[in-house]
C-alpha cells in the first residue's frame, strides 16, 4: 500500500513562527490518527518564507524557480493539504494568497485542505470562515468540517488542561486531524475529483443557485 502524501504549507514570518507550530502539530496528529485507521503516511512541510523571492519572481517571469516548483508540485501530487496562516488585515497574509495564486487553478480539485490560523487574538478566528474557506471552496477542495485557530491564549497551557477541555487547542487539533485522517482513508488521489456532490464546496454555482431559488 502506497504512503498516502500531506503537503504542510506554513506562512508564518517569524523564527520561531506560531503558524509553523500549529501546523506542525496538525500534520503529527494527523499521523498519528491515520496510523490508528491503518493508513500510511508521509510528510512535507514547505516554509513560505523561504519561497518570498520565487513566489513574486515567478509573478513576473512566469518562471518557477527549483525550489519553489518543489513545493508546487508536492501541492499537486499529494493526497491532502494541511495550510495555515497567519492574520493580516483580517484575512489570510498576501505572501500566503501569492502562493495560492501561483498554483494551477485546478490543482486542488477534490484534494481534502485542513485549514489553520494564527492570530493576536481570538477575534481573528472568524478569518477560517470568512476568509480561508471561501477562498478553498472556490479551489473546489475538500475542506474538513474542523478549521483550527490559534491565539496566544493557547500557547504554553499544560496538556493535561487543555486536552481535556472541549475547546482547548489540544481539542481542537485532534478533532480536526481525525477529519482529515478520515478524508485520506477514502480518498482515492490527488486527481480524483467527488463523483457526487454531497456537500455546498462540492456543487457548483448554478446547483446551488438552483437550490437556493427552488428551481428544478
Amino acid at each position: 500500500m502506497n504512503a498516502k502524501k500531506i503537503v504542510v504549507i506554513s506562512a508564518g514570518l517569524g523564527t520561531p513562527s506560531s503558524s509553523r507550530l500549529l501546523a506542525d502539530q496538525l500534520a503529527e496528529a494527523t499521523v498519528r490518527r491515520a496510523a490508528v485507521l491503518g493508513v500510511e503516511t508521509e510528510v512535507s512541510a514547505f516554509e513560505l518564507r523561504d519561497l518570498a523571492v520565487d513566489i513574486a519572481n515567478n509573478f513576473v517571469t512566469g518562471y518557477a524557480a527549483p525550489k519553489l516548483a518543489e513545493a508546487i508540485s508536492a501541492v499537486e501530487e499529494s493526497d491532502a493539504l494541511i495550510v495555515v496562516s497567519p492574520v493580516f488585515s483580517a484575512s489570510y497574509s498576501g505572501l500566503f494568497k501569492s502562493f495560492i495564486d501561483v498554483l494551477d487553478n485546478k490543482a486542488l480539485d477534490g484534494k481534502p485542505v485542513l485549514l489553520g490560523v494564527t492570530g493576536g487574538s481570538e477575534r481573528h478566528s472568524m478569518v477560517i470562515d470568512f476568509a480561508m474557506r471561501p477562498l478553498f471552496t472556490y479551489l473546489r477542495a475538500r475542506i474538513v468540517p474542523t478549521g483550527v485557530f490559534a491565539g496566544p491564549m493557547d500557547w504554553g497551557k499544560g496538556d493535561d488542561g487543555d486536552a481535556a477541555s472541549a475547546g482547548g487547542l489540544g481539542a481542537r487539533i485532534e478533532r480536526a486531524a481525525a477529519e482529515l485522517a478520515a478524508e485520506l482513508m477514502g480518498h482515492g488521489g490527488p486527481a480524483r475529483a467527488p463523483k457526487i456532490a454531497t456537500r455546498p464546496e462540492d456543487k457548483s454555482f448554478e446547483e446551488l443557485l438552483s437550490e437556493l431559488t427552488g428551481r428544478n
